[in-house]
C-alpha cells in the first residue's frame, strides 16, 4: 500500500516534487564539490611544503565546515520542500488513514516519495559538484593564495557514495519529520484539519521560540561588554538563535511584520489592497515561504556588512583569501535557503488555481491577477527584508560597538539595493511564473479539477 501511495502521490503532484529534486541536486553539488576539494588537497602526492601551506591556510578544515554545513542545510531546505509537498497531500492521506491505513504506512510512503525524487537528483549534482563547482572552488583558492600553484586538481569518486549517503539520510530524516505528527492524528481529526488548515503553534514550538530569541538577545548584550575577539567569535551564535527563534515563531512574527510593511502598501490600489488581505490572513502558510529568506537576508547581511563596514573604518576588509571564501560560503547558504522559498511560493501559487480561476469566472482580468500577484511578491519581500535586517542589526551590535565603538554598520547603497532587489526578484518570479503558466488554462476546467 505504501508504494502505490507513493506512486500515486508523485504522479498527482508532481510539482511540488520537482523542488524537492532540486533542492536535493543543490545539496549533493555541494557536498560532492567540498568531499572533492578535501580529498584533492589531502593527497599524499602533494609535496610536503605544499601540504603544510595548504594546512596553514586551513583549507581542509574550510572544506569540511561547508560539507557539514552544506548536510545541515540540505537537511532544513529538504524539510520545508517535503513540508510543503506533504501539505499539498493532507487530504488524500487523511482519506487513506479513514480507510484504515496505518501511521506507518502513511510515514512510509512519505519516505519513498522522498527518496524517489532525491536519489536521481543526488546523482546529477555529483556530476555537476565534481566537473563544475569544485574545479572552480579549487582554482579559485589557487588565484587567492590559500593553495600553492603547481597543486594538481584531481577528480573523486569517494564523493558519490558520499552524495548517496547524504541524500538518503536527509530525505529519509526531512520525510520522516513533514509527515509524522498528521500521520500520528486520528482520521476524523486529520479530515478537519485538511480541510481548515493548522492554526496553532504546537506545544513547544512557542516557548521554544521565545527562549531561542531571548537568548540570543541577552548574549547580544553580554557580547557588547566583551573584548572584539570574543565578540567576533560569539556573534554567529547570536545569529543562530535569532533565526531559531524566527524560525519557529515564524507565523506569530510574519502577521505583525506584514501588516506593517502592507500597510504601506495598502494606498496602491485595490490589487495591493487584496494582496495585502491575503498574506495577512494566511501567516503560516506564507511564514513557510518567508522565514528562509529572513535567514538568506539576516545571514548575507550579516557577512557582508562586517566586511564593508571594516573596510570602510580601517581601509581594509580582511585577508582577500579569506574574504573571498566568506563570501562564497554566504553565497552557497543562500542558494540554499533561496531554494526553499521559491520552492513554496510556487507551491502556494500552484495551489491557489481554482480561486485563480474563480476570479477569472466572475469577471477578473488576467493583468488584475497578475497585479495583485505582484504586490504579493512585494509584501513577502519587505516582510523579509524588514524581518532579517532587524537580525542582522541586533548580531552585529555588539561586534561593531566594541571594535568600532558604533553599533551602526556601514552598508554601501549599491549593497543593499542588489539585496533588496535579489529578493524582490526572486519572490516575483517563483509566484507570477507558476500563476501565468495556470491562466494558461481554461478557468472552467481549472475549477474542475
Amino acid at each position: 500500500m505504501s508504494t502505490a501511495l507513493a506512486h500515486a502521490a508523485l504522479k498527482a503532484h508532481r510539482p511540488a516534487f520537482v523542488g524537492t529534486a532540486v533542492a536535493a541536486l543543490f545539496a549533493a553539488t555541494v557536498v560532492s564539490a567540498s568531499t572533492t576539494v578535501l580529498t584533492a588537497t589531502s593527497t599524499h602526492a602533494i609535496p610536503p611544503s605544499a601540504r603544510h601551506e595548504i594546512t596553514t591556510n586551513g583549507v581542509g578544515d574550510i572544506a569540511a565546515v561547508l560539507l557539514i554545513g552544506s548536510i545541515y542545510m540540505s537537511i532544513f531546505v529538504v524539510v520545508a520542500t517535503m513540508g510543503t509537498a506533504v501539505a499539498q497531500q493532507h487530504r488524500e492521506l487523511a482519506l487513506v488513514r479513514a480507510i484504515g491505513a496505518r501511521p506507518r504506512q502513511v510515514r512510509r510512503a512519505v519516505v519513498l516519495q522522498a527518496l524517489t525524487a532525491a536519489v536521481p537528483a543526488s546523482v546529477l549534482g555529483f556530476v555537476l559538484g565534481g566537473t563544475v563547482l569544485a574545479p572552480l572552488w579549487f582554482h579559485g583558492m589557487v588565484d587567492h593564495g590559500l593553495i600553492p600553484r603547481g597543486v594538481p586538481f584531481t577528480f573523486s569518486w569517494l564523493a558519490l557514495p558520499v552524495c548517496l549517503a547524504v541524500a538518503t539520510v536527509t530525505s529519509t530524516l526531512a520525510a520522516l519529520l513533514a509527515s509524522l505528527r498528521f500521520s500520528l492524528l486520528r482520521p476524523a481529526h486529520a479530515l478537519a484539519e485538511a480541510a481548515a488548515g493548522r492554526r496553532r503553534l504546537g506545544l513547544l514550538r512557542a516557548p521554544l521560540g521565545v527562549l531561542a530569541i531571548a537568548a540570543a538577545a541577552f548574549l547580544s548584550v553580554l557580547l557588547s561588554k566583551q573584548p572584539p575577539d570574543e565578540a567576533n567569535s560569539g556573534a554567529f551564535l547570536v545569529l543562530i538563535l535569532f533565526c531559531v527563534g524566527v524560525g519557529l515563531l515564524g507565523p506569530r512574527l510574519i502577521g505583525p511584520a506584514a501588516w506593517l510593511v502592507s500597510s504601506l502598501l495598502g494606498r496602491c490600489g485595490p490589487s495591493a489592497r487584496l494582496a495585502m488581505r491575503t498574506v495577512r490572513s494566511q501567516p503560516r502558510r506564507f511564514g513557510a515561504a518567508v522565514i528562509p529568506l529572513v535567514l538568506v537576508v539576516g545571514f548575507g547581511l550579516t557577512k557582508i556588512a562586517l566586511r564593508t563596514t571594516a573596510a570602510h573604518v580601517t581601509g581594509s576588509a580582511g585577508s582577500p583569501g579569506d574574504v573571498w571564501l566568506d563570501y562564497m560560503g554566504t553565497a552557497l547558504y543562500a542558494g540554499f535557503a533561496a531554494i526553499a522559498s521559491a520552492n513554496t511560493l510556487a507551491m502556494i501559487s500552484l495551489e491557489r488555481r481554482r480561486d485563480l480561476a474563480l476570479l477569472r469566472v466572475v469577471g477578473s482580468q488576467r493583468r488584475q491577477i497578475r497585479a495583485m500577484a505582484f504586490w504579493e511578491s512585494l509584501v513577502v519581500a519587505g516582510t523579509a527584508l524588514l524581518l532579517g535586517t532587524v537580525i542582522a542589526l541586533a548580531t552585529m551590535a555588539p561586534i561593531l560597538t566594541t571594535t568600532f565603538g558604533t553599533p551602526l554598520p556601514y552598508v554601501p547603497w549599491a549593497v543593499a539595493a542588489a539585496i533588496a532587489l535579489g529578493t524582490v526578484t526572486l519572490t516575483v518570479t517563483s509566484t507570477g511564473l507558476p500563476i501565468q503558466a495556470g491562466m494558461r488554462t481554461h478557468p472552467i476546467r481549472a475549477i474542475q479539477t
